[in-house]
């Protein structure tokens, strides 16, 4: 009797959690957290450079969007996928954008190079974290025949 209950729960509820966790949060909350930290890294290049450059502002720009489609993505759930997608999008264009330190590197400032650096840093582990969160609904739908 007692194996019979066991398979039903088995059969009702997979063993998979429903909810991916990446870093102890959910990813559309880390996308918040790493569009915040680059927008708070966008302010304080722009206020520590010397010549008080918008171009200082660049990690600002690609953060902003991430808050927003993070934002949205708890608010609206049935389009998160979505709006997880696009996010990706803005990591992978910061990512590159990042990248193009290595081609002027020998010119660029101490706060460039970082700032370049950050914008790889963060744009790849939010990356790593919406392709482990993609893999995870996928294995999910599988799990449950769909």
């Amino acid at each position: 009797m007692n194996h019979e209950y066991n398979l039903k729960v088995c059969l009702i509820r997979p063993t998979m959690s429903d909810e991916f966790k990446f870093m102890r949060t959910s990813v559309p909350n880390f996308a918040i957290i790493c569009g915040g930290l680059l927008v708070m890294s966008g302010i304080a290049s722009y206020l520590i450079s010397d010549t008080g450059s918008l171009t200082a502002l660049i990690p600002s720009i690609f953060g902003a969007p991430l808050i927003i489609l993070g934002l949205l993505s708890n608010k609206n759930i049935s389009n998160k996928h979505h709006y997880m997608h696009a996010s990706m999008v803005f990591a992978l264009i910061s990512v590159m954008g990042g990248l193009r330190i290595f081609s002027t590197w020998s010119d660029a400032s101490d706060l460039t190079i970082f700032s370049h650096l950050f914008l790889i840093i963060i744009g790849v582990t939010f990356m790593i974290s919406g392709i482990l969160s993609f893999r995870h609904a996928r294995k999910l739908r599988e799990s449950l025949g769909e």
